[in-house]
């Protein structure tokens, strides 16, 4: 394993004494050229603006942690739903992500390429440019509805750090779950 290592840089100004220092930061990449996160990114939060079946106008939010340890910028995360009885679809057009929380929106993020990979039920969210470390930020993913069945779904949350080959960190699942609305105002 090779453990690269970027110095932290000082600059002294001629005229009186003015130091910058950047912090060292370490990568972890192996002989074969794969690289790791140092310090992993962290799932902070998954949350949905809508609980109910059949919602349309929901948004799927996922907070994301990345230390300032990291050692490497994050390049895109992956999101996997991994149960749940329907395969959920998304307006990818509307996928966004900010600097923050659901509830403290800061800086947007520019986003690289949004895939969606139907058979593996997995959305790739890439940053242009990437995520720099000791940063909180907020993934939003905007299906077209709600599933149709109650139920809980669970979506697998994976961070890869920047690199042409770079390991890909699961950080946990984010868990919704989905309730049917009885119906109750149907039938009086």
């Amino acid at each position: 394993m090779r453990l690269t290592t970027l110095f932290g840089i000082t600059l002294s100004l001629a005229i009186g004494i003015a130091e910058v220092s950047l912090p060292v930061t370490q990568a972890v990449q192996l002989r074969d050229g794969l690289v790791y996160f140092v310090q992993p990114p962290r799932l902070v939060n998954a949350t949905t603006t809508y609980k109910e079946v059949n919602v349309w106008g929901a948004t799927y939010y996922f907070t994301i942690n990345l230390p300032e340890n990291a050692g490497e910028s994050l390049q895109k995360v992956t999101i996997a739903q991994k149960e749940g009885s329907e395969n959920i679809r998304y307006n990818l057009d509307d996928t966004y992500a900010f600097v923050g929380t659901r509830d403290r929106k800061e800086t947007r993020l520019q986003l690289g390429s949004v895939i969606n990979e139907s058979k593996i039920r997995t959305v790739t969210v890439s940053f242009d440019p990437p995520v720099t470390p000791g940063q909180t930020i907020t993934i939003a993913l905007r299906p077209m509805s709600n599933p149709s069945f109650s139920g809980v779904y669970l979506f697998g949350v994976t961070a890869f750090p920047v690199g042409e080959k770079s390991h890909g960190q699961f950080l946990g699942f984010g868990r919704f779950q989905f309730y049917s609305n009885s119906g109750s105002w149907l039938f009086p």
